[in-house]
C-alpha cells in the first residue's frame, strides 16, 4: 500500500529517540502512512552500528523513516529543528528528564512555543519515586515480576525479545492515534498534548493478570515452570523422529475427540476421569500414556491430524524456523525491505490487514543525513517559523 492510501497520510513526526522503545512508535506511525523524520546527531544513532543480538535494532526500528542530520552546537541546525517543530503534528522523544531542557526541547517549553504539539515522551518510568531511573528492558522485567513468571523465583528469566520496549512503543502510538483524534475532533482548546510512557509500566500492565490473581484469591502466583496445568494436555510431546510438539487439549469435545482417535478410549470409559477437573488431577497418569502414543506418530502425520481434529499443536520452533514456515510465507506475511547499505532483507509484516492489505511492503532504512538538505528545502519554502501548525493533516 502507498502512504497516500494510508489513514496517517499527511501527518508529520519528528522522531529524536534512540535503541528500541520510542523507535518502534516511529515505525509503527511511519507504516501507517505519517511522515516520520529521524534527526540524528552527526555521529548518528548508537545502534547504527551495533552487532550482535543487537545487529537488527536500527533496521528492523527504523524503515519508513527519512534522515535529519542536526548538531545543536551550531545555531543554524538548532533554528531547523524548531523550523521542523513548528511544522510537525507529533515529537517522539526518550532521552531522560531533563537532557532535552538543556537543548531548548524540555515539554514546558515546547507546549509553550507549539500549543499544537503533541509531544511524547518514551520514559523508563512515569512521574512517581522513580521517574528519574534509567530503565532497561531486563531491569523491568525484573522489577516487575515478569521474569520471576517466566522463570522461577530462584532462577528469573526475561522474556526472550525486546518485548517491553516494543509493547511501549505501541502504547505509545496508541496514545498519539488517541491524540490525533482528539485534535482532529477540536477536543482541545490547543489541539496538542502531553503524553508519558512508562517501560516500567509497561511491564506492569504484562503482570497485572497475575497481580489481579493475588487480589482476588490471596494466593502466590506460579511461575510458569511451576504453574498448576489448567488442562489435562497442555503439554510438549516427543514424536517418533525426535521432532517436539505442544499440544493443547483444552475443551470436552477436544478430549472426546483427542482420546478416540489416538486410541485411549479407556480415558472416555474411565468414570473417575468424567470432568476436566477430574482429569487435572489425574495428569501423572494421563500424560505418560499420551506421550506413549504420540512417541509412535510422525511429526508430520501427527500434525495433520490435530489440524483436522481441530486440536491446538505447536511445533517447537526457533526464530530462524520461520522463514520456512508455509503461514509465514504466504502472500504478505514477509515484507521486503531495503537497508541503508542497499541490501535486502526480509521482515514480519505490520500483524494487522489494512482494507485486506498488508503494510510494510518496500521501506527502506535511511542512510544517515539522507534527508537533511531535502528537508531543509521543504521547511524554506514552508515559511512556518511566524506561524505554527494549528491543524492535523489527515488524509
Amino acid at each position: 500500500m502507498t502512504g497516500t492510501g494510508l489513514p496517517l497520510a499527511g501527518v508529520r513526526v519528528v522522531e529524536m529517540t534512540h535503541m528500541v522503545m520510542g523507535p518502534t512508535c516511529g515505525m509503527i506511525l511511519a507504516q501507517l502512512g505519517a511522515e516520520v523524520i529521524k534527526v540524528e546527531p552527526p555521529a548518528g544513532d548508537k545502534t547504527r552500528s551495533l552487532g550482535g543480538m543487537g545487529t537488527s535494532f536500527f533496521p528492523l526500528f527504523n524503515r519508513g523513516k527519512r534522515s535529519v542530520v542536526l548538531d545543536f552546537a551550531k545555531t543554524e541546525d538548532r533554528e531547523t529543528m524548531h523550523l521542523l517543530l513548528a511544522s510537525a503534528d507529533v515529537f517522539l522523544e526518550n532521552f531522560r528528564d531533563g537532557q532535552l531542557e538543556k537543548q531548548g526541547l524540555g515539554p514546558e517549553e515546547l507546549r509553550r512555543k507549539y500549543p499544537h504539539l503533541i509531544v511524547a515522551g518514551h520514559k523508563g518510568f512515569l512521574s512517581g519515586p522513580y521517574e528519574h531511573r534509567p530503565a532497561l528492558d531486563e531491569v523491568v522485567q525484573m522489577m516487575s515480576g515478569l521474569a520471576a513468571m517466566t522463570g522461577t523465583r530462584e532462577k528469573p528469566q526475561r522474556v526472550g525479545s525486546s518485548a517491553n520496549d516494543i509493547m511501549g512503543g505501541m502504547f505509545g502510538a496508541i496514545a498519539i492515534l488517541a491524540a490525533l483524534y482528539q485534535k482532529r475532533g477540536g477536543g482541545t482548546a490547543a489541539g496538542g498534548a502531553d503524553i508519558r510512557i512508562g517501560l516500567f509500566e509497561n511491564c506492569l500492565f504484562l503482570v497485572a493478570q497475575h497481580m489481579v490473581e493475588f487480589e482476588m484469591t490471596g494466593n502466590r502466583p506460579r511461575s510458569m515452570p511451576e504453574r498448576e496445568h489448567a488442562w489435562p494436555i497442555y503439554d510438549i510431546f516427543e514424536t517418533a523422529g525426535g521432532e517436539r510438539i505442544f499440544i493443547g487439549v483444552v475443551t470436552e469435545g477436544h478430549w472426546q475427540s483427542f482420546c478416540r482417535e489416538f486410541g485411549m478410549q479407556e480415558f472416555l470409559e474411565d468414570p473417575s476421569l468424567r470432568t476436566t477437573t477430574d482429569r487435572i488431577m489425574a495428569r501423572s497418569r494421563i500424560i505418560p500414556r499420551a506421550a506413549e502414543v504420540i512417541k509412535g506418530w510422525n511429526a508430520a502425520k501427527l500434525s495433520a491430524k490435530l489440524d483436522g481434529l481441530n486440536i491446538c499443536f505447536s511445533p517447537i520452533n526457533r526464530p530462524e524456523d520461520l522463514f520456512s514456515d508455509p503461514h509465514v510465507l504466504r502472500p504478505g506475511g514477509l515484507v521486503n525491505n531495503i537497508n541503508a547499505n542497499g541490501e535486502p532483507f526480509r521482515v514480519p509484516a505490520l500483524p494487522v490487514q489494512w482494507n485486506g492489505g498488508n503494510l510494510g511492503e518496500g521501506l527502506t532504512v535511511p542512510v544517515l543525513g539522507a534527508d537533511t538538505e531535502a528537508v531543509r528545502t521543504e521547511l524554506e519554502g514552508q515559511e512556518i517559523s511566524a506561524t505554527p501548525k494549528t491543524a492535523v493533516r489527515l488524509a
